[in-house]
């Protein structure tokens, strides 16, 4: 039996806290801060995930046995060696990458020069800083539309600008090197070509050593009907991805997913914890887009409901270096979320709305995201606030069971997209 903590407050942690309370093995499951979802289930914890020193407090307060990080932030700051240099800690299991890792994420350009070390298929690239601003007007120049700038470091899932204009891409080239547009995020720009194709997400467990490929998702970003309007940090997810089966996921496997297990191990960069891969399909052929090195959200919200494993079995076999010896079992329905989001979001949007109606769902799985706990009341407390996960034995039937049930609870502006899964 184990005690273990699940560091994070959205959809995401809500739904891999979900599938660890369902496990034989869990005794205690802690989740920091969590939310009102997570507050059912487990015990919250009011924890910032960037305080390292309060989290060992609590870690050795609860006699936790594992650590699941859910978002990039405290990987790419360093908390699986803080972990490890801890003579206490580092007993812990902690499930997320090292820093060197986690830069994968933490740093657009450490991750394509990885993807050309290793001959992975990616956009083609060049990094511009405000030394050599002339050079990136020239290699915009030098490029067809649409154009591609995506700021180097961590912004939210908001740094990246895909612009037709030619005009309009430098002075935005200019704005986020000299007028720090993303802060410090933005003192690299990377400047890609443009794929044209269909996005998906392709998730991987590894140990270090061995790899499992969980089940694909692809996930909707825009605000609005049909992909338009702002990225948001996601609006929907469906999984499986009726064009990402067979012979496709072949190539994914052999081309980019073996080819970055193999290339951290070449690097030494020691990685325990998932890897999320942003793949896009050109042509019939896989290339990355960008890696995450966490679960993506809303895509664990389909993602983990369809895995029939004991997740913490699973998790537990990072420790030995024996995640070969799982077999990974996977439910053969489809799995369909649809995101509700505050009135404004992604741009500015009120919190504490009282959400009326969630008791009488019982179709589907009601994952927090943006959520409190105010006495008895369930309050909206993000952007982002909840996801209605449901199954189907196609993606179709899926999302009418989602959509069924998401109409049966309501906040003040309430919105979601009535198209998810539109393009498939």
């Amino acid at each position: 039996m184990m005690n273990i903590l699940i560091l994070g407050s959205g959809g995401r942690e809500h739904t891999l806290a979900w599938k660890i309370a369902q496990s034989s093995k869990t005794d205690t499951l802690y989740v920091a801060p969590g939310n009102a979802g997570t507050n059912a289930i487990a015990t919250n914890l009011s924890l910032d995930v960037n305080d390292f020193e309060a989290i060992k407090t609590h870690v050795l307060q609860y006699c936790i046995d594992m650590v699941i990080v859910g978002p990039e932030d405290p990987l790419v700051n360093g908390i699986h060696d803080f972990f490890l240099r801890d003579k206490v800690l580092s007993k812990v299991l902690v499930v997320g990458p090292q820093k060197l890792a986690a830069t994968l994420e933490g740093s657009k350009e450490f991750a394509k020069q990885f993807m050309m070390r290793h001959n992975i298929p990616t956009a083609a690239y060049q990094s511009f800083t405000a030394d050599n601003l002339e050079e990136g007007y020239a290699f915009l120049e030098s490029l067809t539309p649409p154009y591609v700038l995506k700021a180097d470091g961590l912004a939210a899932g908001k740094g990246v600008l895909i612009l037709n204009d030619l005009q309009e891409a430098k002075l935005e080239l200019r704005t986020m090197l000299l007028d720090k547009k993303f802060g410090a995020a933005s003192n690299t720009v990377v400047i890609e070509e443009f794929l044209d194709g269909i996005e998906l997400s392709c998730f991987v467990l590894t140990d270090g050593e061995s790899y499992k490929i969980l089940p694909e998702a692809k996930d909707y970003k825009r605000i609005g009907e049909g992909d338009t309007g702002l990225n948001t940090g996601g609006m929907g997810a469906i999984s499986p991805v009726p064009f990402a089966q067979g012979e496709f996921m072949r190539k994914v496997e052999e081309h980019i997913v073996r080819p970055t297990v193999e290339g951290l191990k070449k690097d030494a960069i020691p990685y325990v914890g998932f890897i999320f891969i942003g793949l896009i399909k050109v042509n019939g052929e896989p290339k990355v887009i960008e890696y995450n090195v966490r679960m993506g959200d809303p895509e664990t919200e389909v993602v983990i409901p369809r895995i029939k494993n004991d997740l913490v079995e699973v998790l537990e076999s990072l420790r030995t270096k024996n995640l070969q010896s799982i077999s990974l079992e996977v439910d053969h329905r489809a799995a369909a979320t649809v995101m509700t989001v505050s009135g404004g979001y992604p741009e500015a949007y009120a919190k504490g709305k009282e959400i009326i109606g969630l008791d009488t769902i019982k179709e589907a799985i009601v994952f927090h995201a943006g959520t409190k706990q105010d006495n008895n009341k369930v309050r909206t407390n993000g952007g982002r606030v909840i996801a209605v996960t449901a199954y189907g034995d196609s993606i179709a039937q899926a999302l009418e069971v989602s959509y069924r049930n998401t109409k049966q609870f309501c906040f003040e502006g309430m919105y979601y997209r009535s198209d998810i899964g539109f393009d498939l």
